[in-house]
């Protein structure tokens, strides 16, 4: 009796439909991780925003990122990933801290590679979006972007 294996016609006809299936779905992929990525960043600014009004309902001003994650000073109000100011391919940053106002902003760490879009939020609690993936370095900047939908 004689053995019958693959042909190289039938291999190679198996690896250009398995490369063909990898072509349609790596875009969708990558598409589907940074839209996560972006969500994750919406997110982080909306647990930051409502850390920054809790940590001021006992302390006459806001706080910055690492004061909010230092439990030296009460406890925490969030978690040490933000307070590092880095989540899910995005840098966050708080600015423009004063008695009455602040700002958080998560900007992509490589522009159409982590995120396409950059958030901010100041104390109204509203995300803002910016579709050029711009920083948004100070309040004024912010309140200029629009509101992203729900």
């Amino acid at each position: 009796m004689r053995k019958r294996g693959f042909t190289l016609v039938e291999i190679m006809i198996v690896v250009a439909i398995i490369a063909l299936l990898a072509a349609i779905a790596i875009p969708n992929l990558l598409r589907a991780r940074l839209q996560a990525n972006e969500s994750a960043a919406q997110a982080a600014l909306k647990t930051v925003a409502t850390a920054e009004v809790t940590y001021r309902t006992s302390n006459p001003d806001y706080a910055s990122l690492a004061t909010l994650g230092s439990p030296a000073t009460g406890p925490a109000y969030i978690d040490g990933v933000l307070a590092a100011g880095t989540k899910n391919g995005y840098v966050l940053a708080v600015t423009d801290i004063s008695g009455e106002t602040f700002q958080v902003s998560a900007t992509p760490i490589s522009v159409n590679i982590s995120g396409f879009r950059s958030f901010c939020i100041t104390e109204d609690g509203v995300v803002r979006v910016n579709d050029t993936g711009a920083l948004s370095d100070s309040r004024a900047t912010c309140l200029t972007w629009s509101a992203t939908t729900p």
